[in-house]
């Protein structure tokens, strides 16, 4: 049922991400002088690894890693406001329909971060296909804590329901957890 969930809003929102990605797609290529659209290899269900498709809210220099490692000063002013409305979340649509997310989950990690992997080994949450938002989204905590977001992930692991992923999903929508990792001008 998450699956047939997962497509049916993935189908839904569609058309409006297309549109919303079109008109962001223009200042973000003007401001970065590179392509609007962003692939990076993250890890999903099992560890396998898979590429998440964002809008791109960096400069093209910055490294690829955590967002929590980065400076502030590494996002584009497109960017910030971007990031600010999750809008640059909205490719990652593409990665639900072909089946990499789900619109709810455990924010999927990049394949260097070490200490995550290994809590999230540790607490199953390979288990789980990871998802656009989670538990831990809505909760404010991100991945520079990775104990205690493994755990937090974890909470997630149980039977399905469509009320709580909507619950998560509104949740996001309306704010919660709106914080940005790469917030202090140092990166810290």
């Amino acid at each position: 049922m998450k699956r047939l969930f997962d497509v049916v809003l993935g189908l839904a929102l569609a058309p409006v991400a297309v549109i919303a990605c079109l008109a962001a797609a223009i200042p973000i290529a003007i401001e970065a002088k590179a392509s609007p659209l962003f692939f990076q290899t993250r890890l999903g269900l099992r560890e396998r690894p898979f590429r998440l498709l964002k809008l791109r809210t960096m400069h093209v220099a910055t490294p690829s890693v955590a967002s929590h490692e980065v400076s502030a000063n590494s996002i584009l002013a497109t960017g910030r406001l971007l990031r600010r409305l999750k809008i640059d979340e909205l490719p990652q649509i593409w990665n639900v329909l072909n089946g990499s997310m789900s619109f709810v989950g455990p924010r999927p990690g990049l394949p260097s971060q070490a200490e995550l992997i290994e809590a999230r080994r540790k607490q199953g949450v390979f288990d789980l296909v990871p998802g656009i938002t989670g538990v831990a989204q809505i909760r404010g905590i991100d991945m520079s804590t990775p104990e205690k977001l493994a755990l937090v992930d974890k909470s997630y692991d149980r039977p399905w329901s469509l009320a709580q992923d909507l619950r998560i999903l509104w949740a996001t929508a309306t704010g919660a957890g709106s914080g940005d990792a790469a917030s202090a001008p140092d990166g810290r």
